[in-house]
């Protein structure tokens, strides 16, 4: 759902700019307490929460390059504002989708520079704010087990995405540069992002789920529950929370490696298999004439524009090789920001003693 430079004039993009400069600042202040945090539930926070959210961003990252078909001729792809909302926090969560729409702006001509802060405030705040709000009241009515954590999350993904599209339209209603019948846009773009919103829902169920099963107490989402995560071991619940281990000697080293491995496969190799077909906004942007005025991206120049390498002819290599870029870019970055943002939260916890 990337909207590229054309779709929305100048004042509204502008203003969708400092919408999401103001989340972002919002963010950055939120975020200190969930990367600097500590949690009853599992000792959530401290030292490892800034690797593991820039491992988040990473992961989103790569899995975004992997579109699913989910109609004739209509692909989509993970939006992540649930995913990074529950696994790392929803300010946190912000930040990620921020440095992920970043790098692909800048380094891959992926949504427009001038309409980053309409992709940050659609992709980033609105299903950040969608999915963890529902998240978290559906978690306060389920029983207090990892099925309920995991659906959810199912539930919150899949209500996320057309909440994005709908806030797409409703900016296009705005400031949308071609005159388009905005029914017609509205329900072609909700009807499409709810299929997509499924393929989001099961992306983010099973990760969130993978996650849980090995370090539940790693998992934002799942702290502050007023009973015990449960898992089901032999056909019965047992206590999820760690209770031999001090928390200082579990450290997260294997699932940061898994996860980094995970995502340079999937953007190294596997993207390469994804669905060509154009995504949901893609698709009803041609079909509805919304496309007639676009522009061409800023950094069309950019050698590692579309996801590709440039003076690699060989499209395998040349995509493989653009994935594993990016992964260690995002993951570089994000890493660094977070670093920063929860060293600002300790030294302000020094400063307050």
């Amino acid at each position: 759902m990337h909207v590229p430079d054309g779709f929305i004039n100048a004042p509204v993009s502008a203003a969708a700019g400092v919408v999401a400069a103001g989340a972002v600042a919002v963010s950055l202040r939120g975020a200190r307490k969930e990367l600097g945090g500590t949690s009853r539930a599992g000792g959530y926070g401290g030292e490892r929460t800034a690797p593991l959210a820039g491992l988040v961003a990473a992961f989103i990252f790569a899995v975004q390059m992997l579109n699913f078909p989910v109609a004739a001729g209509t692909s989509g792809h993970l939006l992540g504002g649930a995913l990074a909302a529950i696994l790392v926090g929803p300010y946190t969560g912000v930040l990620c989708i921020a440095v992920v729409l970043l790098m692909q702006g800048v380094l891959f001509a992926d949504g427009g520079l001038t309409a980053l802060g309409v992709n940050i405030t659609v992709m980033g705040v609105v299903t950040v704010l969608v999915s963890y709000a529902l998240f978290r009241g559906l978690v306060l009515v389920l029983p207090r087990t990892r099925r309920s954590v995991t659906v959810a999350s199912f539930v919150a993904a899949l209500v996320s995405v057309p909440a994005a599209a709908t806030a797409f339209t409703a900016i296009y209603a705005i400031g949308g540069t071609t005159d388009v019948p905005l029914g017609k846009v509205l329900t072609a773009m909700v009807g499409v992002h709810v299929l997509i919103g499924i393929g989001e829902a099961v992306i983010t169920m099973l990760t969130v789920g993978a996650v849980i099963a090995v370090r539940p107490d790693l998992v934002y989402g799942a702290r502050g529950l007023t009973a015990p995560l449960k898992l089901r071991v032999d056909g019965e619940l047992v206590d999820a929370t760690p209770e031999i281990r001090p928390v200082a000697a579990r450290s997260p080293k294997k699932l940061w490696i898994t996860g980094v491995v995970t995502a340079l496969v999937l953007a190294g190799f596997v993207s390469f298999y994804a669905s060509a077909s154009p995504d949901g906004l893609e698709k009803v942007a041609a079909d509805k004439g919304i496309d007639s005025k676009a522009e061409p991206h800023a950094a069309a120049d950019s050698p590692l524009a579309d996801y590709g390498v440039k003076d690699v002819s060989d499209a395998r290599l040349s995509g493989g090789l653009a994935g594993v870029i990016g992964v260690g870019a995002t993951l570089a970055v994000g890493t660094g920001a977070f670093w920063v943002v929860r060293r600002r939260r300790t030294a302000d916890v020094v400063a307050e003693a």
